[in-house]
């Protein structure tokens, strides 16, 4: 039986490119062990390129790319499906894929944008689609979708950089109001706590809007919501379920890039220490909050929760989360009794299963039929 040919995706024009880097390693290594699958790993360059042949990740590590890399793409054309060669010998060739799996953390990636053109391509990849990637990433726009299905979120307020220039009066004011301090502010399109910071107190409101206007045009401020940090790993398509929650215990004030990449100090315990109804609360919520974004495939729910006053809030979806060996959506479902490779090749079959549901819709309408 012919292997799936599987494109891994990794790198990226993103802040989180290195933490890309660290996941695309691990499922690499884990689709390899599996005989039914041949990795084809393809590495993006902080500018864009796409690299094949060679080592891609340790071209990105190093910063150098050698000989035995060319650059490939993927054309909008399904009658061109693949990776098309865009140099050397084999120029304008097409190497087969059958499915993407997108390891594209952030901007240009988890966005919508790859899954676009995908999507134009007709190839199957792991994942949500357009919009759910698109709507997961904006973590205002997804607040809005929650709220509006009813699944408790945190106060907030969000605002543009240029906002922030016309008139940042207003706006701390409006901070200072609805949410007081401390609060936090992040980007409203990037992961893994890059340009996040935590406020205490008014005067360091601008140098955090600053440092998150480097990532984003769109700025989010979040009111400190008290309790715990708990996390939900969600798998499926149409009939998703939810593994056993996680808590982080950070090592830091709160969980931010450091504690999660860097420090290696902080506790993660598995599965969360909470009662039943919390528990059942915590899957339940993660399994709609998937559902209301419309996601496929995979997503990690964060939540914060009080367990003193029995009070649960989303926190934000993540749709392509982290898959280094630290990360919580494969020990999650781990413990949940789901191994590593069969988490994987569960993915790959997600994938494919997803695609043959879009393929059935028509695409031409005649109204005299």
């Amino acid at each position: 039986m012919a292997r799936l040919q599987i494109a891994v995706l990794f790198g990226g024009r993103s802040g989180e490119h290195e933490v890309s880097l660290r996941s695309a390693a691990a499922i690499i290594t884990g689709l390899r062990a599996q005989e039914q699958f041949e990795v084809l790993p393809v590495g993006i360059t902080r500018d864009g390129s796409w690299l094949y042949g060679g080592d891609p990740l340790q071209a990105l590590a190093s910063g150098k790319v050698p000989g035995d890399n060319v650059c490939v793409t993927v054309l909008p054309d399904p009658a061109k499906r693949g990776l098309y060669v865009l140099e050397g010998k084999e120029a304008g060739c097409i190497i087969p894929v059958d499915v993407v799996f997108p390891v594209l953390h952030g901007t240009f990636g988890e966005d919508g944008t790859v899954q676009g053109l995908l999507e134009l391509a007709r190839l199957p990849y792991v994942g949500a689609g357009v919009l759910g990637s698109a709507a997961g990433m904006d973590k205002v726009m997804m607040k809005a979708v929650l709220e509006q299905g009813g699944v408790p979120v945190g106060p907030y307020v969000w605002f543009k950089s240029i906002d922030w220039e016309r008139d940042s009066s207003r706006i701390m004011m409006e901070v200072k109001t609805r949410l007081g301090y401390p609060c936090f502010v992040k980007p409203a399109n990037l992961g893994s706590s890059v340009g996040i910071s935590k406020v205490h107190i008014e005067d360091g409101l601008a140098r955090a809007v600053a440092l998150a206007a480097r990532f984003d045009r769109k700025i989010l401020v979040e009111k400190y919501l008290p309790g715990r940090e708990i996390e939900c790993s969600v798998l499926g398509n149409d009939e998703p379920r939810a593994s056993v929650p996680g808590e982080i215990i950070p090592c830091n004030e709160f969980y931010d890039y450091r504690a999660k990449y860097i420090d290696d100090r902080s506790e993660i315990l598995i599965p969360a220490d909470l009662s039943s109804q919390l528990r059942k609360q915590v899957r339940e919520l993660a399994v709609k909050t998937f559902v209301l974004m419309d996601c496929a495939g995979l997503g990690r729910v964060d939540f914060f929760v009080d367990d003193k006053e029995n009070k649960v809030w989303v926190n934000e979806i993540n749709t392509i989360p982290g898959f280094t060996s630290i990360s919580m959506y494969p020990k999650m479902w781990e413990a949940s009794g789901l191994p590593f490779e069969d988490l994987l090749a569960n993915l790959v079959a997600l994938a494919l299963e997803r695609f043959v549901d879009r393929e059935r819709l028509e695409t031409v309408y005649d109204p005299e039929a």
